[in-house]
């Protein structure tokens, strides 16, 4: 789906005009009736409040070009297990069992984090913990609350 066709779904979602939205957004109607046509995109920022008032992920908005995964255990990241800054915004880099109201959720190492997504993984898919393991091990510390350790 495109960035305009994304855009109408939610703002009919959330039962806005397009007046409304732009109000909500202190811009003129007719940018984001560019925006719906397909003539224009949103600017960064604009993207960002998008984000907040549709509680959807800036990817979802812009048609969902890449994957996203959590940075602490590395789980595909959809808009409704997203974790919140203290904010309230919604945080595209972690799940919400890992990071919400702007902290992390588990105080642990990388390898209990590694022990606990094993458990998981075994538990839930029936993953092979011989290679489940050596996986983790060489997958996380390129995430980014690991490569801050």
């Amino acid at each position: 789906m495109e960035c305009k066709e994304v855009l109408v779904k939610l703002r009919e979602e959330k039962g806005l005009s397009q007046q409304e939205l732009a109000d909500r957004l202190f811009i003129t109607r007719q940018a984001v009736s560019r925006w719906e046509r397909g003539e224009t995109l949103p600017s960064s920022d604009l993207l960002k409040q998008l984000s907040d008032l549709f509680d959807v992920s800036i990817n979802t908005i812009l048609g969902s070009p890449r994957q996203l995964i959590c940075q602490s255990c590395g789980m595909p990241l959809t808009d409704g297990i997203m974790g919140h800054d203290a904010d309230g915004a919604i945080n595209q880099d972690y799940c919400k069992w890992c990071y919400d109201g702007g902290a992390y959720l588990q105080n642990c190492s990388m390898e209990e984090m590694i022990d606990f997504c094993v458990n998981v993984m075994v538990k839930e898919q029936g993953a092979d913990p011989e290679k489940v393991r050596p996986y983790l091990q060489d997958f996380m510390p390129g995430l980014a609350r690991w490569k801050k350790a």
